[in-house]
């Protein structure tokens, strides 16, 4: 049954989606660090080649070196955890009573699941995401506008899709509008975009392949993480303090 009481009260759920975020972001961390720095590593070492074989010495001097960035991996994707954490509980606070479930886990899994669609993979699709050593920076505006421009139709997609899938009576039928309402807007989204493609050719394709799995597993680990630390401890009831008894004259 859905929360009532305190527990439904939207500070108590912000705090959990915060902590549940937190936690989430950490575990993305380890998997970031253990199967995409390697990756990172690989992808720096073949950009001082080039480097070096053009002339440049390649000693720049960095504002943060290689173990800090490490370091700062975790601070990085706790912090974003947490963000998405508070994202997350707010989202379940406005929409929980428009899903169409009495199931609370079910309802917070479900929004966790359309982030993870509208956020991570209907971007990732259109504009996967590059290891250093790749990349012109003269483009670096046009890019970060066409990709906050994909994470909007992205949820726009999944939006669509709802709507759609609530038109039909008939469950079968649902599913089939649901995903033709969210496929025609991320079609029409990725037409409207600029394509993107920067990879040099001399770049090794499996290091490229690598890294953007690292990349996706490591927004999968974070977004599952959330979704299931979200909707364990957003249904937990909220236990008020005892109070004490006030004597009667």
């Amino acid at each position: 049954m859905p929360l009532t009481g305190p527990a439904q009260s939207f500070g108590a759920l912000l705090i959990r989606g915060l902590l549940a975020g937190l936690i989430a972001g950490l575990l993305a961390g380890v998997f970031a660090y253990t199967v995409g720095e390697p990756k990172v590593d690989a992808a720096i070492a073949i950009e001082e080649a080039n480097a070096h074989a053009a002339g440049d010495d390649g000693h720049h001097e960095e504002l943060v070196g290689r173990d800090g960035q490490k370091g700062g991996l975790f601070l990085a994707t706790g912090l974003y955890g947490a963000a998405m954490g508070g994202l997350l509980a707010t989202a379940y606070t406005v929409l929980r009573r428009r899903l169409r479930t009495s199931n609370d886990t079910r309802a917070a899994l479900g929004l966790a699941g359309a982030a993870l669609l509208g956020v991570v993979l209907v971007p990732y699709l259109k504009y996967p995401p590059n290891p250093p050593a790749v990349g012109n920076p003269d483009t670096i505006n046009q890019r970060t506008i066409s990709y906050l421009a994909i994470v909007v139709i992205g949820l726009v997609a999944v939006w669509a899709g709802v709507v759609a899938a609530r038109t039909q009576p008939v469950e079968w039928r649902q599913a089939l509008a649901g995903v033709a309402g969210f496929l025609v807007v991320v079609a029409v989204g990725y037409l409207l975009l600029p394509t993107v493609d920067e990879v040099p050719g001399t770049f090794p394709a499996t290091l490229l392949w690598n890294f953007r799995i690292a990349s996706l597993g490591t927004q999968a680990v974070m977004w599952s993480a959330l979704g299931l630390g979200f909707a364990a401890l957003a249904t937990r009831p909220v236990r008020e303090p005892a109070r004490e008894a006030v004597p009667v004259a």
